[in-house]
């Protein structure tokens, strides 16, 4: 193991529990044959009297050491899988994100580790209440690093190819792991935001729906909203607004929510009544210490933009981007890649996808179900992880050698090309030779014949002078 590993600024891990056969995962989110990996669950020791569950999945086949991924949240109560329940996913049925990658990977060569959030347990239920909402961004990045060590740690893991993949937060976290452990090798940045997350939230909940309310739901363009133009499109108010615009009263009759139509003329004027009503929502998640991860969100928007210190990874990068994404909207995307590029940094990549939404499932404008991820974004990412040869200097000694053998090929055809020329010249010359002996033979030929003409011209007139 690296030194470096070990000096770590985490507190020492303890590995309280190991189970002592190794299973093959019981659920198939991708599915996978049961028999391509197997898995070892971990009990980890965060801080004094702390504990979280984790799981190690690698390949059946091979002893390893492996290539390692760590596999790192995004926001909110995220159990090891990142599950998203049925109301959640909008698609009837839960959604695991992480145990998809973990699968996919695992079964192709990968040893990937994926844990518990602090304080939360299967299916993401929140065990402790009040330690949740005292949870800071500094203690998930410590709880992280403290997971990278574990998965360094483990006999089936090559500690010199070390990964992280980190999804929506956990792109936030992913970059800043790789800057304080340069072990890391690779940083996938999976639904990543480039500015700050006061900049993100204000989009996601004011100025997208704003947009989108101008867009989807005035029909007719005239800037007022009608209580049938929101009835009309009512399955896409619970996507981009924390509450429906409208309530139905105990008659069956649709009415705007208090609050909404202040003038009480029956319509809703989206920049003079609703701008006002999404930007007071706004105020009352970052101000009221009750809202759900208060501590949390204000320990987020304290943090530098991850487009400020995105240059100083020294790990190669890729972010993979859904271009419907409307948490992450893909231009952050695009000011990540531009500040990687300004910045000369070694080796990155940017993957879009257009039509997928912030879990890599097809999405339509505001209609974001958040499904399974593409099986097209796995391939993509674990081709990536795949390539060993990404290292600028490889590629660049690569692309010499090969540079080098066109030249050489280039040369020997050139060369051949000469010596065919000078042989069709040769030949040239031959013929040219063969046609003046041609000419010589020609004239020959017929100077000879005309001397015979002549011959027989004369014999044929002294014979008639004979007989006269």
């Amino acid at each position: 193991m690296k030194a470096s590993l070990l000096r770590l600024g985490v507190a020492m891990v303890a590995v309280f529990a190991i189970a002592a056969t190794l299973t093959p995962g019981a659920v198939s989110a991708q599915g996978v044959a049961e028999e391509a990996y197997r898995s070892r669950d971990v009990v980890i020791d965060l801080d004094d009297d702390l504990t979280t569950d984790a799981q190690l999945m690698f390949p059946v086949v091979g002893s390893g050491p492996f290539p390692g991924v760590l596999l790192v949240h995004g926001s909110g109560p995220m159990d090891m899988d990142e599950y998203l329940p049925p109301e959640a996913s909008l698609m009837g049925e839960p959604v695991r994100p992480f145990l998809q990658i973990a699968e996919y990977l695992s079964s192709r060569g990968f040893a990937v580790l994926r844990y518990h959030k602090r304080y939360v347990g299967d299916e993401g239920i929140v065990l402790d209440e009040a330690g949740w909402a005292s949870v800071t961004f500094q203690d998930l990045k410590r709880d992280a690093e403290t997971m990278l060590k574990v998965l360094a740690e483990q006999p089936e893991v090559d500690v010199e190819s070390i990964s992280i993949v980190g999804h929506s937060e956990g792109a936030i976290l992913a970059p800043r792991i790789a800057i304080d452990n340069p072990e890391v090798k690779n940083v996938v940045l999976m639904a990543a935001s480039a500015q700050g997350l006061s900049d993100l939230v204000h989009f996601q909940m004011v100025q997208g729906p704003i947009y989108h309310a101008e867009q989807t739901i005035d029909t007719n363009r005239d800037g007022l909203l009608s209580i049938e133009e929101v009835y009309a499109t009512r399955e896409l108010q619970a996507v981009f607004l924390n509450a429906s615009l409208l309530i139905e009263n105990s008659t069956g009759e649709w009415l705007w929510r208090q609050g909404l139509d202040t003038d009480g003329d029956g319509y809703l004027s989206i920049h003079h009544e609703l701008r006002p009503w999404l930007e007071s929502h706004l105020e009352m998640l970052v101000t009221s210490e009750a809202m759900p991860m208060h501590t949390w969100l204000h320990s987020v928007f304290a943090l530098e933009d991850t487009l400020d210190i995105i240059d100083a990874v020294p790990a190669s990068i890729l972010i993979q981007q859904g271009e419907g994404d409307i948490q992450t909207p893909v231009s952050q995307a695009y000011l990540l890649e531009q500040k990687l590029t300004s910045a000369n940094h070694p080796d990155h990549t940017l993957i879009t996808y257009p039509g997928l939404g912030h879990t890599f499932y097809p999405a339509v404008a505001w209609n974001q179900p958040l499904g399974p991820i593409q099986e097209g974004v796995l391939h993509d990412l674990h081709g990536w992880l795949k390539d060993r040869d990404r290292d600028s200097r490889t590629v660049n000694s690569r692309m010499e050698e090969e540079i080098a053998d066109l030249e050489s090929n280039l040369n020997d055809q050139m060369a051949d090309a000469d010596y065919r020329i000078g042989d069709l010249e040769a030949q040239g010359a031959q013929l040219q030779s063969d046609v003046e002996s041609s000419k010589t033979i020609a004239y020959i030929s017929l100077s000879i014949a005309a001397v015979v003409a002549l011959v027989a011209a004369r014999s044929s007139l002294s014979r008639r002078r004979s007989r006269s």
